[in-house]
């Protein structure tokens, strides 16, 4: 199955796939949400979904260390809810725990200047969400 992973944050999305036989998971593309806003936002991910005939959307939902949620991951499910009103393919949650830092772990390894890292690690964040939910 096509899936989309996505790592939503407030100023970052990062978006992650994996190829049709559900085998390689790679870092798709970053959207800055701060400079879209969210109804662009929307409009590029059905774009994307479309064009890429994804079949499935991963949701990374932030959960607290002791399996509780929070403020944000309110955010994420409010995020997902408007998602689901406007693609035909099924949105679900993966427990993001730890996602940001294994992405980190990654980029420390790299050399690339913090901007640069910046850049890829919440692409690199929906990558590890998408393993998760692939049980890799």
């Amino acid at each position: 199955m096509r899936y989309l992973a996505i790592d939503y944050g407030l100023k970052r999305i990062g978006l992650a796939h994996c190829d049709p036989a559900e085998i390689i998971v790679g870092p798709f593309a970053q959207i800055d949400v701060d400079s879209e806003g969210l109804p662009k936002v929307f409009n590029k991910l059905i774009n994307i979904i479309k064009e890429n005939q994804f079949e499935a959307i991963v949701l990374g939902l932030p959960v607290n260390m002791d399996g509780s949620e929070g403020y944000q991951a309110k955010l994420t499910r409010d995020f997902a809810e408007q998602l689901c009103q406007k693609v035909a393919i099924p949105v679900h949650f993966q427990d993001e725990r730890l996602s940001s830092s294994a992405a980190d772990e990654m980029l420390a390894e790299t050399g690339f200047t913090n901007k640069k890292r910046k850049a890829r690690r919440d692409a690199l964040a929906a990558c590890e969400i998408l393993r998760d939910w692939l049980g890799m």
